[in-house]
């Protein structure tokens, strides 16, 4: 049932509800003021500690250390209060538990809230086992999962509520999880709102993605729009939370496609509690594993050569190679490649001589070899020379003493003889002495090899760095033929070669090329040093590798995954995952759990539609339509313009006409970034001219942007204005099905597509 209609003055329960946040909002001015000054005082403390700081005082920095722990949640504490201020909480639930006669109240916020003085639970937070009961249960029998096992029971109440500035404007009584017109006015609000409001809205399908098992993998295919970004920035708050006493927030990881994205989710995370969390780009974590600085080429560079519709024949057949060649690198087959050169170094890697000291011989060759290639053979290569210079130094030390006993027995012996042969006298002293002398220098001579023997044999082992290996793997022609050319075909083997090593001379590297290295990286020298992280996020991850995902995976043994996508918007799909279950076989072996988010959130039915009928173009099983949340708004508008100019000026009075209704967040999407500095030529030069996204921008602004397709993936808009939609712009690649269908399915509530001469195929029957 909803109450919604009705005026919320109007609500039977309006004066309780009311009675309530004024108690609610009392407490907390109360303890905001309170709060305030205790954590001026422990800054001051903490302040004063730094400055008189003894580094050989162990009291110092314990109590330095405890300083800044109590700094820390004196921060989380007074940022939730100022935060409940405005919004205290969002949902209340009536449960009565199973033999028992209390009724408990519970109202559910984006923090928990406990009075000090008694432990009362003011607001529940809404990561709590009970909070599951307001997500996934209706009313009547209901029960939720806390540490103490099942919790059955009544659930007699779950009620909304929208506060804002403090001020009760709207309340609902509902069965499901939200209310229609809830959920309607969620997203009918801007986009720069958008990301920090969910908790209010979450759907029961995005709740059990945000709490999934931690250490079961999971793998999410989500509709655009369907939230993907959010609940996965959810689930990591969610695991923090729950997971509280076991990990640290920087034992979290998200992985995103570039700065750009992860500057766009910079604002929401100190909401959420997670900004500590570890934020990166597969690039970034790259280096720090490989531990060498290297350049990246921007992957867009490659993607726009792809997307280029006006190529020469010449240009073409070079595209197809390349295209080929990037998605053979990104593939398991690869791997398997790369697995083959690396039994090819094993083999070799230990010199074929035995170990000495002087003559004898301490550990033959056999016996070196068989440790490096089976007892140890689970560790990196230069691990296991690690372990074999322990055998190699136990051995000698056992050896030598057996050499220097020998050395002295036969000494003794030659003294007893010269003592039986001889008489006592000058000569016979003279021989004893120089036989003693000569056992000396012999054990010396022992002794001083010995320190060194190990280091020499050691050295002989010839180590190259990760690049040096993978260049070796190229320009061994023999090499290259047994493990390379046997896999792919010598055509495209030939290409290949050529190519990626003018691509190594350059130094500035693809980034298919960085999956290989590290994972050569990883067989051959281990990871230097343990990695913190025991959660890892990946997100837009159809446009990972699956090569690179189990890089991922082997790199961090002990963490677990959270892997969210959209195959429909896989515009690398040259290196991206073609399947899901790829990933599910390759990397998890099977063992892993996979959800499809189905419903989108983010835009009105009618622009959702027109969307579906461009991506079902491409007739591809793998690609699950997304279903739109009922909300519906105006037709998506296809405008034809004289030229790029009128285009421009169309879309500047448009853009004018959705300020005034309010529209915040404004894109002009291109499909290049060379079309994006084209459009923007056209704009006048006012302080309202929209900016151009690079993808190299430090910060993310919103506002009014012109942004080319592929650049566009992950966010979202008010309002879209697609140029330059011609016949011979978007054709029926799969490509460009593809980013077209990313550029539609940005806007929240207005789409509008231009074009000047012929419209583009893909649109007809929008």
């Amino acid at each position: 049932m909803s109450v919604g209609s009705m005026s919320v003055k109007n609500h039977p329960a309006y004066g309780e509800e009311l009675q309530r946040l004024e108690y609610t909002l009392g407490y907390v001015n109360e303890n905001l003021e309170v709060m305030t000054q205790r954590k001026k005082n422990i800054d001051e403390d903490v302040s004063k500690g730094r400055k008189h700081f003894n580094s050989e005082s162990s009291q110092d920095y314990i109590d330095l250390m405890i300083g800044t722990m109590m700094q820390d949640r004196a921060d989380i504490k007074l940022r939730n209060l100022i935060a409940a201020k405005s919004k205290p909480y969002f949902a209340r639930i009536d449960f009565k538990e199973e033999e028992k006669e209390l009724i408990e109240k519970l109202y559910i916020g984006k923090m928990a809230l406990i009075r000090e003085e008694d432990q009362e639970l003011i607001i529940v937070d809404w990561r709590a086992p009970v909070a599951n009961l307001y997500y996934e249960e209706r009313l009547g029998d209901a029960a939720y999962t806390s540490p103490e096992g099942k919790i059955k029971g009544q659930l007699q109440v779950k009620r909304q509520f929208s506060i804002n500035e403090g001020q009760l404007e709207q309340m609902f009584d509902i069965d499901i999880t939200t209310s229609d017109e809830f959920l309607q006015a969620s997203l009918g609000s801007n986009a720069d709102s958008r990301l920090k409001e969910i908790v209010s809205t979450i759907q029961s399908e995005q709740n059990r993605v945000i709490r999934a098992d931690m250490w079961t993998p999971l793998v999410v295919q989500g509709a655009a729009g369907g939230g993907k970004t959010t609940i996965a920035l959810h689930r990591i708050a969610y695991l923090i939370y729950t997971y509280e006493k076991t990990f640290k927030p920087e034992n979290f990881m998200i992985i995103a496609p570039n700065k750009l994205f992860l500057n766009y989710i910079s604002e929401v995370l100190p909401e959420l509690g997670v900004e500590k969390t570890k934020q990166t780009t597969f690039e970034e974590f790259a280096v720090q594993v490989i531990g060498q600085k290297f350049k990246i080429k921007d992957s867009n560079e490659k993607l726009t050569r792809f997307v280029n519709n006006n190529s020469t024949e010449k240009q073409i057949e070079y595209n197809t190679k390349l295209r080929k060649q990037s998605e053979i690198k990104c593939s398991m087959l690869f791997k398997e490649i790369i697995d083959g050169y690396i039994e090819t170094i094993e083999k070799t890697f230990i010199p074929n001589e035995d170990f000495k000291l002087g003559s004898r011989t301490i550990m033959s060759y056999e016996e070196i070899n068989n440790l490096f290639l089976t007892q140890y053979t689970r560790l990196p290569i230069v691990k296991r020379i690690d372990e074999i210079k322990k055998h190699l130094t136990n051995k000698l030390k056992s050896q030598k003493n057996t050499i220097i006993s020998e050395v002295q027995d036969i000494c003794d012996r030659n003294i007893i003889k010269l003592k039986k042969t001889m008489e006592d006298g000058e000569e016979r002293q003279k021989l004893i002495i120089e036989t003693i002398d000569k056992k000396n220098e012999l054990i010396s001579k022992i002794e001083l090899h010995s320190k060194h023997a190990v280091k020499l044999y050691i050295n002989k082992i010839s180590k190259l760095n990760p690049f040096q290996y993978y260049r070796e793997l190229l320009e061994n022609q023999e090499l290259y033929s047994s493990i390379v050319e046997s896999k792919i075909g010598k055509e495209i083997a030939d290409f290949m070669k050529e190519y990626t090593i003018q691509v190594l001379d350059s130094q500035d590297y693809d980034l298919e090329e960085v999956a290989p290295i590290m994972y050569l990286k990883f067989k051959i020298y281990g990871v230097d040093e343990k990695i913190p992280v025991r959660h890892i996020v990946i997100d837009e991850a159809q446009d990972f590798s699956v090569f690179q995902i189990y890089t991922l995976k082997n790199i961090i043994k002990d963490s677990s995954f959270t892997i969210l996508g959209d195959l429909s918007q896989g515009i690398h799909a040259y290196r991206g995952i073609q399947a899901w279950a790829d990933i599910q076989k390759h990397v998890f072996e099977g063992k892993s759990e996979y959800l499809v988010l189905e419903q989108s959130y983010r835009t009105t039915v009618e622009i959702m539609e027109a969307a579906n009928k461009v991506i079902k173009k491409l007739k591809d099983d793998r690609l699950i339509p997304a279903n739109p949340v009922i909300r519906h708004g105006e037709s998506v508008k296809i405008i034809k313009s004289e030229s790029k100019k009128q285009m421009a000026e169309a879309i500047a009075q448009s853009i004018d006409e959705f300020k005034q209704q309010k529209m915040k967040s404004i894109a002009i999407i291109c499909k290049t970034a060379d079309e994006c500095e084209e459009m923007h030529k056209y704009f006048p030069k006012t302080k309202d001219r929209p900016y151009v996204i690079t993808g190299k921008e430090k910060e993310y602004k919103s506002g009014i942007v012109i942004v080319p397709s592929y650049l566009a993936k992950g966010l979202e808009f008010d309002a879209v204005f697609i140029a330059n939609a011609e016949a011979d712009n978007y054709i029926m690649e799969e490509l460009d099905v593809k980013l077209l269908y990313v550029a539609m399915t940005r806007p929240l509530h207005r789409l509008n597509i231009y074009y000047c001469d012929k419209l583009t195929s893909l649109l007809e029957g929008v």
